[in-house]
């Protein structure tokens, strides 16, 4: 019995060594900044990749109504090196670059109200920007719950510029949380910003997903992270989500698409994302629910299977 264990325990001592080996020979992750010119506006970008950016697919990160790109899609969390989703799919050999649209984060704050055919324009600079600056001829896209909007009107005007999309979190005209949001349309015509608390970043994470399914520590984080850098928050998105939707054409969306959301979530369901997807006319093509997952899916239980979606079909060639 004392060999056995004996043996066991080499056996998981040499594992060891070989994984922590691995991990030491992984290329560093490497951040960089940049920044975009769309007329009078500036585009924040961020980037990261593994080593070198040089000769790697390349995925553009369109963030939602709420917080930047950022702050959206590469979260630091402690304890939680995985979280970040910019990291994942740097590690996997992409280079990921995340803007923030007029109204967010680093980028120009405009004292206007603007529109999501405006939030299309800067997506398609900072496109442009990534296909010259990185000499690709096409970009994969993912866009995030109102990023699916401005997200889509992109695709629909600029397929040769997109290999393969994902919609996460696709907003439904008919969902509970854009039925809350109609109650606010006077304040989002009245106000070009609003100010949240750091407790009202809380919300999204509970609105329709258990608690249990939720990382308390994922969610502080976020809040933290949002209220720092979201001091003014652009009520234009939510002026167009409840006056406007639906704002795009399945049948205009020719690449090949992968609709994902959280069994949870509040603004996307198979009830009204369904007859869309049906309607996509490229045959390379997914709809995936993701269990334990609500809007917030990437920071929640079940983020490990969306980035693996994620991954795997932007890396799947036909």
């Amino acid at each position: 019995m004392k060999l056995i264990q004996t043996l066991v325990a080499a056996l998981l001592a040499i594992n060891l060594s070989n994984v922590m080996a691995e991990k030491n020979n992984l290329p560093t992750i490497q951040s960089a900044e940049h920044w975009v010119q769309n007329g009078d506006i500036k585009i924040y970008v961020w980037e990261k990749f593994a080593g070198s950016p040089k000769n790697k697919p390349v995925i553009v990160l369109a963030h939602g109504s709420a917080t930047a790109g950022k702050e959206s899609f590469d979260l630091r969390v402690s304890g939680k090196p995985d979280i970040s989703l910019m990291d994942v799919l740097a590690k996997q050999g992409f280079d990921v670059f995340a803007l923030d649209i007029r109204g967010f984060g680093r980028s120009t704050h405009p004292e206007q109200h603007f529109t999501t055919e405006d939030a299309a324009s800067d997506l398609n600079a900072t496109v442009d920007f990534v296909m010259k600056s990185r000499n690709v001829p096409k970009v994969e896209l993912l866009g995030w719950s109102y990023g699916t909007q401005y997200g889509g009107l992109f695709v629909m005007a600029h397929p040769e510029k997109v290999d393969r999309y994902v919609s996460y979190a696709q907003m439904g005209i008919d969902s509970i949380d854009i039925g809350k949001r109609r109650a606010n349309l006077k304040t989002y015509q009245e106000k070009v910003y609003i100010q949240i608390p750091e407790a009202g970043w809380h919300v999204r994470f509970y609105s329709l997903t258990p608690k249990e399914d939720n990382f308390p520590e994922v969610v502080d984080a976020y809040a933290k992270s949002a209220a720092a850098v979201e001091v003014n928050t652009a009520t234009s998105p939510q002026l167009d989500l409840v006056t406007k939707l639906p704002m795009l054409n399945p049948t205009q969306i020719i690449v090949p698409t992968m609709i994902i959301h959280g069994q949870y979530d509040d603004v996307a369901d198979t009830k009204q994302l369904m007859p869309f997807f049906e309607q996509l006319p490229n045959a390379n093509k997914r709809y995936v629910v993701v269990p334990n997952a609500g809007h917030m899916m990437m920071y929640q239980k079940g983020y490990s299977i969306f980035q693996q979606a994620v991954s795997d079909y932007f890396k799947e060639k036909f």
